[in-house]
């Protein structure tokens, strides 16, 4: 989550982007080498939780003003109104399950909504009043919720896990931890579900997890990069991770490791997030909080969430 709502410790630079809205990709397209594909200024200062639906389109929040959601279609240059979150809820992150289903984390209000596959109306699934916030989200193969909920005064921060108990209630509890997370951010799984990487705003750092039922087990330091410079964070087929790097304006591409394969180069400076869609889920779309904007580039590899919605993963 890019840092808002009275964690503005980045600014917007001052110089106007002038840049256009370019259609999305043709056939000859190379890899790595990001185009605006939506005009500027669609979406708030708040563009966040893209993510892409089996059919092509993908899901913004914040189209306009803050507490929509944005759609844009398969193919499309410019995004449209898709649904409008109940009163003083405001959207972070969107993921989709095996089933269709569209997840929205509300920081605002501490709400997970759902929305039925071929429905607009959201719905609370679950709700607490412990969590901070619920920032960034992952959905596993069993449709667990694993969310971030970072403390952002605080500099520090949790995960949670949320799924259905054995009578059919959404329960959600914080995952112990062997060691003290920062702000936590980003969040994804591992192509085969068993490994958790979370992003830390506040320092930097990205880390890794294994997950033992409801604990977090084996905490390794994937990557370290400046503080404050990092935001979501996503995973391909492959195990490598996709980094948003804030104020850098590039993605850094690299191995479970953390071994850096490559920095692409962004259009803007101000990624918050990126999602993979496309109808082969290699097209990888960013949110752009400098300019309001989406763009995009290809890569080789398809991504975890895609794979999963196929019920390949």
């Amino acid at each position: 989550m890019a840092i808002t709502s009275g964690r503005n410790f980045w600014c917007l630079c001052s110089s106007v982007l002038l840049v256009v809205a370019t259609p999305l990709f043709a056939a000859e397209t190379k890899l790595f080498e990001s185009v605006q594909v939506t005009p500027a200024d669609e979406y708030t200062h708040g563009i966040e939780g893209p993510a892409a639906d089996l059919d092509g389109n993908l899901f913004v929040v914040n189209f306009g003003k803050p507490g929509t959601i944005g759609r844009l279609p398969a193919g499309g240059s410019a995004s449209e109104a898709f649904t409008t979150l109940p009163e003083g809820s405001v959207g972070n992150a969107i993921r989709f399950d095996r089933n269709g289903t569209m997840f929205i984390a509300d920081y605002k209000k501490h709400n997970i909504f759902a929305i039925p596959k071929g429905a607009t109306e959201p719905e609370v699934w679950f709700h607490s009043d412990e969590m901070n916030q619920p920032n960034d989200i992952t959905i596993a193969r069993d449709g667990t919720i694993y969310a971030s909920d970072p403390n952002w005064k605080g500099r520090e921060g949790h995960i949670w896990r949320i799924a259905k108990g054995a009578d059919g209630t959404v329960q959600g509890q914080i995952m112990p931890s062997p060691r003290a997370m920062g702000t936590t951010n980003g969040i994804d799984l591992s192509p085969d579900g068993k490994t958790l990487y979370v992003g830390e705003s506040s320092n930097g750092q990205v880390w890794s997890y294994t997950i033992s039922g409801n604990d977090l087990t084996d905490a390794k330091l994937v990557k370290a990069f400046q503080p404050d410079t990092i935001d979501g964070l996503r995973t391909d087929v492959a195990g490598r991770l996709y980094v948003a790097r804030i104020l850098k304006g590039t993605i850094a591409l690299m191995k479970p490791n953390g071994a850096v394969e490559r920095e692409i180069v962004l259009r803007a400076k101000e990624p918050t997030n990126l999602a993979f869609g496309g109808s082969d889920g290699k097209t990888v779309f960013v949110t752009q909080r400098q300019g309001g904007f989406i763009e995009a580039f290809r890569t080789d590899r398809e991504g975890r969430e895609h794979c999963l919605q196929r019920g390949r993963c």
